[in-house]
């Protein structure tokens, strides 16, 4: 009969274990590999699945936040999960991520955000698709914007503090984007075989705007051209965004191809004369609801709505979701007691497009993946309404 242990690696023979799965499941090198596990374990983010003493599965745990109704909510992200061949189709990603949910939980963690490289996996543990990542692509010669007020100059490690607050400024005004940690800033300073040069943009109050840039070379055309491949790009004020892009623009004669992350709803975009770009979905991600009252009291809500909801959760994995509650909702913040008349049931894994708003309540419903009459849905509508879900960073 096979034996499961849970927990963080415990020596060097593990952690070489960790490197060869995670090397085999990303196709990557397996120096790249062992690199970013060293990484990882240094931060104690590591946790395994042990199958009679075999590493048979992992994943990489990412303590973070993301904004949501304008606050932020802790988050435990999810990356580098990764099973050994000799392991796949034996169900240990599932006994992993039960164990792990479990701690996460009782860590006092409300939510869980992860990119999918297989849905239903993760709908066994009660993810569901909550948000989108779009990849956005301008024509270089389309930034001439003209502004050239505001200062701009390559970013100083003395920078970091102030460019970190001018994204969270601007973070927290996009519904869904991530309250970073370390391991985020990481990614955006640093990526994988590659530079990134910053440049900042100052004006009266000191860091107004900030890019960072990736320069790579695209395959078309008899004449190589360069490709910016933007890993951040953040204006606070219009005078930044305008000063960014005009900076960009000024690439023309190398680059013909700009490309960023974001949202459907880019603001940027709005500031071109025509429409020389290209949005396009990279890839949905999924949350999980692992506290369901804490997770509902941590997000923002609209200053000028008032409501109660009655819910009514089913929760496979946490008995502690398992029920009825009411969601109270008043001047932007919301409380939850247990109790109420259920009128809106649904799955904790339909909670999820419902709390970050990417569905509404009648969407749900007319997927089969909600009940509730409809003065209950009328109420969730106008409780959960509000912009598209969306990141830009992956993880």
């Amino acid at each position: 009969m096979e034996t499961d242990a849970y927990g963080p690696p415990r020596n060097e023979q593990e952690l070489a274990a960790i490197a060869d799965i995670t090397a085999q499941a990303f196709a990557m090198p397996l120096a790249d590999s062992e690199t970013v596990v060293r990484k990882n374990f240094s931060e104690s983010s590591l946790r395994i699945l042990r199958v009679n003493g075999e590493v048979a599965a992992t994943l990489t745990l990412i303590r973070m936040g993301q904004f949501l109704g304008g606050r932020s909510v802790p988050l435990i992200g999810v990356g580098g999960v990764g099973v050994a061949p000799a392991h796949r189709g034996a169900g240990a990603a599932t006994r992993l991520f039960h164990h792990f949910l479990r701690e996460m939980r009782d860590g006092g963690a409300p939510l869980s955000v992860l990119y999918p490289a297989t849905q239903p996996l993760y709908r066994r543990v009660g993810y569901e698709v909550a948000g989108a990542r779009y990849e956005i692509h301008v024509d270089a010669a389309s930034l001439e914007l003209g502004e050239r007020s505001l200062s701009l100059r390559p970013m100083r490690p003395s920078d970091d503090a102030a460019v970190e607050a001018c994204y969270r400024r601007f973070a927290a005004q996009h519904h869904g984007w991530l309250d970073r940690g370390d391991y985020i800033w990481r990614r955006v300073r640093t990526p994988r075989n590659d530079t990134a040069y910053g440049y900042v943009v100052e004006g009266t109050s000191g860091v107004e705007g900030y890019v960072y840039l990736v320069r790579g070379l695209s395959p078309q055309g008899a004449v190589p051209r360069q490709v910016l491949k933007l890993t951040d790009l953040t204006a606070t004020t219009p005078a930044a965004a305008r000063r960014l892009l005009r900076f960009l623009g000024d690439h023309r004669s190398l680059a013909q191809d700009v490309m960023w992350f974001g949202g459907a709803d880019e603001p940027l975009l709005a500031l071109l004369r025509e429409q020389t770009y290209q949005v396009k979905l990279s890839m949905h991600w999924m949350t999980r609801l692992l506290d369901v009252p804490r997770a509902l009291e941590a997000r923002g809500f609209a200053p000028g709505l008032s409501g109660a909801l009655h819910l009514d959760v089913e929760d496979d994995l946490f008995p502690e979701n398992q029920g009825r509650f009411v969601l109270e909702v008043e001047g932007g913040t919301a409380r939850v007691r247990p109790g109420g008349e259920g009128h809106l049931q649904l799955h904790a894994r339909a909670l999820a497009p419902l709390y970050t708003g990417f569905l509404t309540p009648r969407a749900l419903q007319f997927a089969g993946m909600l009940r509730a009459d409809d003065a209950s849905l009328d109420t969730a509508s106008a409780l959960f309404a509000g912009p598209a879900p969306s990141l830009r960073d992956m993880f």
